[in-house]
C-alpha cells in the first residue's frame, strides 16, 4: 500500500515538543503540546519538514485522539488537494488490499515480532478507516456509525455482561451468540423474508468465503447447536469411510463422483480439526510453508550437488525430502523461542548459496 499507518504519526504529529512534565494526565500533556506545536508554527501541513512525535509523548495520548487523527488523515488523502492514488480508490479496488493486509497481519502474528504486529495491525485498520471515509464522501454513512454498530452489536450480544442472562461457560457464551444472531436476521429480514424460504443458522456464512474457510463456518454454526460428533473417534472412522468410497471412485472411474469424495474428504478433514479447536485454515497455511520450506531444503541441496532438483532421480528426492526434514527439525531445536518463518529463512539461505556459487 503506498499509505500504511506507520507513517501516521509522523504526517499528523510533527515537531511537537519534548518537554512535557511527567507529571502530567496524558490529555494534558498532549493538549500542551499541541498548543506549543501551534504557537511554534508546526501543523500537520509540515509533513516532511519536522521531527516524528517523541515516543514518551506519544504513549501519554489517548486512543480517541490518535485515532480521530487517522481519520482526518485519511480524509485529508481523498480531499480535492489530496493524494491522487487515494482519490481513485473505491471499495471494489481496495478488496485486494484489505484481504493482503489481513494475511500480513497472520504471518505477523506468527513471526512473534510485536512491532511488526503492530504495524500490521494498523495497516488493516486503515483499511477500515478508507472504506468509512469512501463511505461518508458518497453520504452513505461514516466511522461514527461503524464505531456505534460494533459497540451496539457487543452490548447486544453479551447479554451475561450488560444483562441478566447467565453463562456459566464458553459453550453456553456461544450458544446464546448464534440465538441472539438468528432473532437479529429475522428482525433484519422482516417482511422481506421470501415466504417459501424459512431463515437458516447457516444465512449469516458469506458465500464469498475461500472453501476451507466457509466449511469451517458451517459446521462450527452447527456444531454449536449439538450438530456435532461425540468425539474423534467418529471423526476418524467417517474419513475412513469416506477414503474407502473415494477408492471404490477410482475403481469406477468415475469422474464426477471423484471430485465429489475428494470435497467429502477435504469435509471432514475440515472438521478434524474444527473438533480439535484448531482453524483449519491457519493448520494448512502452517502446513504449506513446512512443505514450501522442506522444498526449497531439497533445492539447496541438489544445487550444493551441481544440479537442479528437475534431474534429480525419484529415489534420491526421497532422502533429500528426508533430509531436509532432519535439517529443519534440528535448526528448530537448536533455536528455541519465537516462531520461524522457516520458508523465508531457508529461501534466504537458497540466496546465499547461489551467490557463493556465482562468485
Amino acid at each position: 500500500m503506498p499509505y500504511s499507518v506507520r507513517s501516521f504519526v509522523a504526517r499528523n504529529f510533527l515537531g511537537l515538543p519534548r518537554n512535557v512534565k511527567a507529571n502530567k494526565s496524558r490529555t494534558k500533556a498532549v493538549s500542551r503540546a499541541n498548543s506549543r506545536g501551534r504557537s511554534q508554527g508546526f501543523s500537520a501541513s509540515a509533513a516532511g519538514q519536522q521531527k516524528a512525535l517523541p515516543r514518551r509523548l506519544l504513549s501519554r495520548a489517548l486512543p480517541g485522539q490518535l485515532f480521530d487523527g487517522l481519520v482526518k488523515l485519511q480524509a485529508r488523502l481523498l480531499g480535492p488537494r489530496g493524494c491522487p492514488w487515494d482519490r481513485e480508490q473505491t471499495h471494489t479496488s481496495l478488496r485486494t488490499y484489505l484481504l493482503e493486509e489481513t494475511y500480513e497481519v497472520l504471518e505477523a502474528l506468527e513471526s512473534g515480532d510485536d512491532k511488526k504486529f503492530a504495524a500490521e495491525l494498523g495497516d488493516l485498520l486503515l483499511q477500515i478507516v478508507f472504506h468509512a471515509e469512501l463511505a461518508r464522501k458518497a453520504g452513505r454513512f461514516d466511522i461514527a456509525e461503524v464505531i456505534q454498530a460494533i459497540h451496539s452489536k457487543m452490548v447486544r450480544r453479551h447479554p451475561h455482561v450488560f444483562g441478566k442472562t447467565k453463562a456459566r461457560n464458553a459453550t453456553e457464551v456461544l450458544k446464546n451468540w448464534e440465538q441472539i444472531k438468528a432473532q437479529e436476521r429475522r428482525e433484519e429480514e422482516g417482511s422481506s423474508q421470501k415466504a417459501n424460504a424459512s431463515p437458516s443458522l447457516l444465512d449469516g456464512v458469506s458465500k464469498n468465503l475461500p472453501a476451507l474457510l466457509e466449511a469451517y463456518q458451517m459446521t462450527r454454526k452447527a456444531a454449536r447447536i449439538g450438530f456435532d460428533w461425540d468425539n474423534l473417534d467418529g471423526i476418524f472412522a467417517k474419513l475412513a469411510e469416506e477414503s474407502r468410497e473415494l477408492k471404490d471412485s477410482l475403481a469406477a472411474s468415475d469422474a464426477v463422483k471423484i471430485e465429489d469424495e475428494v470435497g467429502d474428504l477435504l469435509f471432514v478433514a475440515v472438521n478434524a480439526a474444527r473438533f480439535l479447536k484448531l482453524d483449519p485454515e491457519i493448520a494448512l497455511k502452517k502446513a504449506n510453508r513446512k512443505f514450501a520450506a522442506r522444498f526449497r531444503a531439497m533445492e539447496r541441496q541438489a544445487a550444493n550437488s551441481g544440479r537442479s532438483l528437475a534431474a534429480v532421480p525419484r529415489p534420491e528426492l526421497e532422502a533429500l525430502w528426508d533430509a531436509a526434514k532432519v535439517e529443519l527439525q534440528e535448526t528448530l531445536r537448536q533455536t528455541p523461542g519465537k516462531p520461524r518463518n522457516l520458508s523465508a529463512e531457508f529461501s534466504g539461505q537458497q540466496r546465499h548459496h547461489k551467490v557463493e556459487r556465482e562468485k
